[in-house]
């Protein structure tokens, strides 16, 4: 073992969550449960997981704890932000993720978790409708909606309240918001940060997402920023400069939680047993909030172009054109409100073996959509905290084992990893790494 230069977890940890809904409150939910030991963490791998140090006669198993410093989960303070008023105990009893018997046990908690007013933007997510947002006083006027600029300062003000009136010595702002409309990269805006700058002072609201505002803000404040869904928000070159002048990780896209957890994880047998593929389709359920803002076709287009981007970089016609030659891929989500937070994924594989004789495969994964998501927010809170006190700043590639579309730095030509077993070992070898071990496993 090396030294290690990472700084150890003094002080309390704020998690500020961006949404107040069904994933936000079920992951708060879960921690405060779990810290009062009437729960488990299960699905969490910081918590869980073991991890080999050492080789031959030295090698040893670790839980992760025990080789990097994280923050305690008695030491996180949350707060968030929502365009409803409603405490996390309202929002979590509205959600109906939970039960009522693991929502009550800390119901005076919950309580006293307010959203602060949101940044919005109605054109986003033309299916919601709230009305704790922040405006800004307009003469005699009842308000205006804030510029970009302006909301950047409102929500650098909210961590700096929320930091001291907390006692936080650090803070991670988590998107757990819903997806909004697709906003695709503009070379004159998106890719150097003066120029983002000043379209944000300038007010454009076509090009600079409402996303945009609090990871600008949670940078700007000292904050490392990740970003749950599959907006347009930090996979732009003009935010990666921003991380690296403050120094501040930044994570995204896209909770990797239903059917691209699958795809990641089963395209994978099909490379290695050297099968071809013909069609892969994948169609969704889903009735919660995110379902209702995803029936909105500009807002489905931003989640489709993160579910799509999982398969080819797995298996790739340029490495087997007899194998993956213009193989069909669909991907489709469907709103339904009888089966709420309860998603439903189905996967059509067509594939063929020896002398082209087709198979197919059917997968029919009844998961539940939050209940997936929290142990991810978890695990990615407290890496990114970690990160940040190793000094790990800008683009954290060894965190795309969470996520369904892994940043990556395209302008380069780099192409991400989506393979979730080569992604697993970007994870433990950063963690081996943070913890003064070498990083002794290879990515094939």
């Amino acid at each position: 073992m090396e030294q290690t230069n990472v700084k150890t977890a003094k002080g309390k940890l704020g998690i500020m969550v961006v949404g107040c809904g069904a994933v936000a409150t079920t992951f708060i939910t879960g921690v405060l449960m779990v810290r009062k030991g009437l729960a488990k963490p299960i699905g969490s791998m910081t918590q869980y997981d073991k991890i080999r140090v050492g080789s031959g006669q030295h090698k040893r198993y670790l839980p992760v704890p025990d080789i990097v410093p994280l923050a305690k989960l008695d030491d996180i303070v949350f707060g968030t932000w929502d365009i409803y008023p409603q405490n996390a105990f309202q929002a979590a009893m509205y959600a109906e993720v939970l039960q009522e018997k693991d929502i009550l046990p800390v119901k005076s908690e919950l309580e006293q978790i307010v959203p602060m007013k949101a940044a919005f933007d109605k054109n986003y997510a033309k299916r919601l409708d709230g009305d704790n947002v922040k405006t800004v006083a307009s003469g005699c006027e009842s308000g205006r909606m804030p510029t970009r600029w302006e909301m950047v300062e409102m929500l650098r003000d909210d961590i700096r309240r929320f930091k001291r009136e907390k006692g936080c010595d650090r803070i991670v702002v988590l998107w757990a918001a819903s997806t909004e409309i697709y906003v695709p990269v503009n070379e004159q805006i998106h890719m150097h940060l003066s120029d983002l700058e000043a379209a944000m002072k300038a007010d454009d609201r076509e090009h600079v997402a409402p996303s945009m505002c609090y990871a600008f803000a949670a940078l700007t404040e000292g904050c490392p920023f990740i970003m749950g869904a599959p907006n347009t928000t930090v996979d732009i070159p003009a935010m990666w400069e921003l991380a690296e002048q403050t120094r501040m990780p930044i994570v995204g896209k896209d909770f990797k939680t239903g059917q691209t957890l699958v795809k990641s994880g089963f395209a994978p047998i099909i490379g290695v047993r050297h099968l071809g593929l013909n069609g892969w389709f994948s169609t969704n359920i889903l009735g919660n909030r995110d379902g209702l803002v995803l029936d909105e076709p500009a807002n489905f287009r931003t989640k489709e172009v993160s579910k799509l981007s999982t398969l080819e970089t797995i298996l790739k016609s340029d490495d087997q054109p007899d194998l993956y030659q213009d193989y069909f891929h669909k991907v489709r989500i469907n709103y339904y409100p009888p089966r709420n937070d309860n998603k439903e994924g189905w996967d059509n594989i067509d594939i063929f073996g020896w002398l082209n004789y087709p198979m197919q495969i059917k997968i029919n994964f009844l998961c539940r959509d939050s209940i997936l998501a929290a142990p991810l927010c978890l695990d990615l809170c407290l890496l990114s905290d970690l990160a940040a006190r190793a000094g790990r700043h800008g683009i954290q590639r060894f965190l795309s084992f969470f996520l369904k579309s892994p940043m990556h730095d395209y302008v380069q030509g780099e192409e991400p990893v989506n393979n979730l077993y080569q992604q697993y070992t970007m994870l433990k070898n950063a963690i081996r790494e943070m913890g003064g071990y070498a990083a002794d496993e290879e990515l094939d």
